[in-house]
């Protein structure tokens, strides 16, 4: 009989560094530009915003994950929670959000690497790709490690661009003329150049920007000691996460002009070409990169773990919860390896970007649906989690966290109603989730009737 166990060498550091690295990627790198672009100063607010209803949707997503490690994670609790149709619904869902993220990541890395050298931007994203593949089967303890240093160098790169930033504002090193606090209410429009739908159309930007944080919720339970490891990481990280963004971005919005189209095509770099360090900004381009990576890395981590944990409940095909010798689910990894090939494919054959775009404005739509999951979860599932004696990390103001969470989600997607890009992502994404759960329904009816049939 084969082995379909998986292994248990995640630390608590890895932990940590792994839902920083996955966070911390296109989503503040690459997409912030764009988020100052669509709200000016007020994209402040939306941070705030977004990062106040993170920071509760993941407080009761590791209340559940500290009780009970899984690497479904919040499938697994919709699954407990609300039926095996929405772990279903969910599990799938978040893995094919992952995999349309998978192709942003990497060829956002390799067009900044594509300037660097003469080669193709398809071949570098493939031999990237692959290199990937083999470090993700090498064995999970190798993969936290390395995940480690890569997150490690990213933040300690976004602690440098603060510091830096910072001296620009008080005058110390060379910034451009005006830059300070006064900057944010200065130009047209002041602090809300964009209004209210300006503010509105940031949150939507945003959402995407958050994504990543719940991985840690899927690697908890390849940990030493998941109970322990997950209540110490999650709080850490939420509010680590929020000082980043936050900080890198009001940095930015000090030092330029909201306006300035610099910004837009690459805010880090941007605001380190004014400090006149030499060689800061070319840094900056390389650490972009490896954030980029890492957090690619982190997400064939996820891809692959959701789609063992769905097959290892039986809402997958069993051949996903084939394990290598090193307890790594080999053909789930392989899997996901291949529908980010594809993603590449289809960026590549689709030269103004309209299917891949469409599908990436779905993201944060997605985010939505997963959140107000685990939103219901935790609420369902806290009597009987303290019927067992297995809450270690206890939310506070239960039920109402997950009430206010429930009622900013269904704010959130009442703004997307009323923008005309938001409308259509939404509908999208639900769209994708209701298809979702009529396969489910057509799969379960299918697998009952094969059942009843008689045997030849």
């Amino acid at each position: 009989m084969s082995n379909t166990a998986l292994s248990h060498g995640l630390k608590v550091r890895h932990l940590t560094m792994m839902g920083l690295g996955s966070a911390i990627g296109a989503g503040l790198f690459v997409g912030s530009g764009n988020s100052i672009a669509a709200a000016g100063a007020g994209v402040l607010i939306s941070y705030a915003i977004a990062g106040l209803v993170v920071v509760v949707v993941m407080a009761l997503l590791g209340e559940l994950a500290s009780a009970r490690p899984s690497s479904g994670a919040f499938s697994t609790y919709a699954a407990q929670g609300v039926g095996r149709w929405a772990g279903f619904a969910i599990g799938w869902m978040y893995w094919f959000m992952l995999i349309m993220v998978l192709g942003v990541e990497i060829l956002a890395a390799t067009e900044i690497i594509s300037g660097w050298t003469s080669l193709p931007q398809w071949i570098l994203a493939v031999v990237l790709i692959f290199a990937f593949a083999a470090l993700n089967l090498f064995g999970v303890k190798q993969f936290g490690e390395l995940e480690f240093w890569f997150a490690s160098i990213k933040v300690a790169a976004i602690i440098g661009f603060l510091v830096i930033g910072v001296l620009m504002v008080l005058g110390v090193i060379d910034a451009p003329s005006g830059a300070g606090l006064a900057r944010l209410v200065e130009g047209d429009g002041g602090f809300f150049p964009r209004g209210a739908a300006g503010v509105a159309a940031g949150l939507l930007s945003v959402m995407f920007a958050f994504g990543g944080i719940e991985i840690i919720t899927i690697a908890a339970a390849e940990s030493t000691n998941p109970h322990e490891s997950i209540r110490r990481a999650t709080f850490s990280i939420m509010w680590r996460i929020l000082f980043f963004y936050v900080g890198s971005v009001l940095i930015m919005l000090m030092v330029l002009p909201w306006n300035d189209p610099a910004l837009k095509e690459g805010a880090f770099v941007a605001v380190l070409e004014r400090a006149n360090i030499p060689g800061a900004a070319t840094v900056m381009e390389a650490v972009i990169v490896i954030a980029l990576l890492s957090a690619f890395n982190a997400q064939i981590y996820a891809t692959s773990r959701m789609a063992y944990s769905l097959s290892e409940r039986g809402d997958g095909h069993s051949v996903l919860l084939k394990v290598s010798r090193t307890s790594v689910p080999y053909v789930a990894v392989l899997i996901s390896v291949f529908f980010a090939l594809v993603a590449v494919a289809a960026n590549a054959l689709d030269s103004q970007g309209r299917v891949m775009g469409a599908l990436l404005d779905a993201v944060g739509a997605t985010l939505l649906i997963v959140w107000v999951f685990i939103a219901i979860s935790q609420i369902r599932l806290r009597k009987e989690l303290e019927a067992d004696g297995t809450l270690r990390l206890r939310t506070w103001a239960h039920p109402w966290l997950g009430i206010f969470a429930l009622v900013s989600i269904a704010a959130f997607a009442l703004l997307m109603l009323f923008d005309p890009v938001g409308r259509g992502t939404l509908l999208l994404a639900c769209g994708v989730f209701a298809l979702i759960i009529v396969v489910y329904f057509v799969r379960a009816r299918f697998v009952s009737r094969s059942r009843d049939l008689p045997a030849q």
